[in-house]
């Protein structure tokens, strides 16, 4: 008798709702709600260092932000951030491309989209010392991999595209020439510390942006299943009395209210640009889209850009300059064919692995360029 007559009120409060508030009203807090969750998921995951969860939430994530509701200064800001942990999660997956230039590895495209996050940033110290983590964990993942070419290709372009002190860019510069993967100054700018350092500011950051109230009414909803075989007990019941159960009568007067509040607010129309998915030339990882430089640029000075469908696309092929060319024969002039590891210590290859080089080597042996 009890549950008829809540279903009776149920079916009495919806159609309260149906006819004194617009539904698309509605559906635009709702949908930031559920924004909210997968944003509070993310932080979670990267905390938990769950690369597999993350990504499969920042597919979810993606999907939900394209939604023409979401048009706030927020969820802007939530976006990059997004956008900035993803880039760090698959730091050391060299061959994920996030920007159009295929020199760029993800903590390089880090390091640009934390620049745009500045305004986010209270504490000056911490933006800078992200800053600087961002610098030596791009050199010093590079030659974790074994690939010093490429981290004085990353260290090139920090000093080109970046400012930092001098003498840290020559401490790494010599770091680079030796080869000194495991250097105490490497040692002292960890990875581990990296990650801590963004998570102080994820949690500074969502202490003042709570976004955790789906994320509460859903743990009071598991609570309640815990004295019942399963979840499935609590959730098909109708809404008024999971309400009632969760709420008191005055919790619930006070949610209606705040509803009303959110729903009178102002929601400016705006198309965010997907920041979050990479390429791969190698592997296949999770649907991240990239963003190029200048898609970066207006999304910071207009925000207002629409969605662009950039098509996966593989790492472009690096062409072999003349000067290349004679760095190889060189090399195998004075190490010897088939020491290629050694031949990469001794020059500049951008970023080119012992395999392409023997690669090339086979090329020039067929074109008679060598014998």
């Amino acid at each position: 008798m009890e549950l008829e007559i809540n279903s009776k009120s149920s079916t009495e409060d919806s159609n309260d709702i149906d006819e004194n508030v617009n539904f698309s009203h509605v559906t635009v807090v709702a949908t930031r709600w559920t924004l909210d969750f997968m944003f509070v998921s993310l932080c979670r995951h990267f905390k938990e260092e769950k690369l597999e969860e993350f990504n499969e939430t920042l597919s979810t994530f993606e999907a939900i932000s394209q939604s023409p509701s979401l048009k706030g200064a927020i969820e802007d800001k939530k976006l990059r951030i997004c956008a900035f942990l993803a880039r760090v999660m698959h730091a050391k997956e060299l061959d994920v491309q996030f920007e159009v230039d295929d020199r760029v590895m993800p903590l390089m495209s880090a390091a640009k989209t934390w620049a745009d996050l500045k305004d986010t940033v209270a504490d000056k110290s911490l933006f800078k010392n992200i800053t600087v983590l961002l610098l030596v964990q791009s050199v010093a993942v590079c030659l974790e991999k074994g690939q010093r070419s490429s981290a004085s290709s990353a260290l090139k372009w920090f000093e080109e595209n970046h400012e930092f002190p001098l003498s840290m860019g020559v401490k790494l510069t010599t770091i680079v020439k030796q080869r000194e993967t495991y250097h105490p100054f490497l040692m002292s700018f960890s990875f581990r510390r990296l990650r801590e350092t963004i998570q102080s500011y994820l949690d500074d950051f969502l202490e003042k942006n709570p976004s955790d109230y789906l994320l509460k009414a859903a743990t009071k909803v598991v609570q309640l299943s815990q004295n019942t075989d399963s979840l499935g007990d609590v959730m098909p019941r109708d809404s008024c009395l999971t309400e009632t159960s969760i709420n008191s009568t005055e919790d619930t007067k006070k949610k209606k209210n705040d509803v009303r509040l959110r729903t009178k607010r102002k929601l400016l129309s705006t198309k965010i640009t997907d920041v979050w998915k990479p390429d791969s030339c190698k592997k296949a990882v999770v649907s991240i889209k990239r963003i190029s430089e200048h898609e970066i640029w207006q999304m910071t000075s207009e925000r207002s850009v629409d969605t662009s469908k950039i098509q996966k696309t593989r790492k472009k092929h690096q062409k072999w300059t003349y000067q290349l060319d004679k760095y190889l024969k060189d090399g195998v002039r004075r190490h010897g064919q088939g020491k290629w590891s050694r031949i990469l210590l001794d020059y500049d290859f951008e970023g080119r692995t012992g395999t392409m080089l023997k690669d090339r080597w086979r090329v020039l042996m067929r074109a008679h360029e060598v014998s």
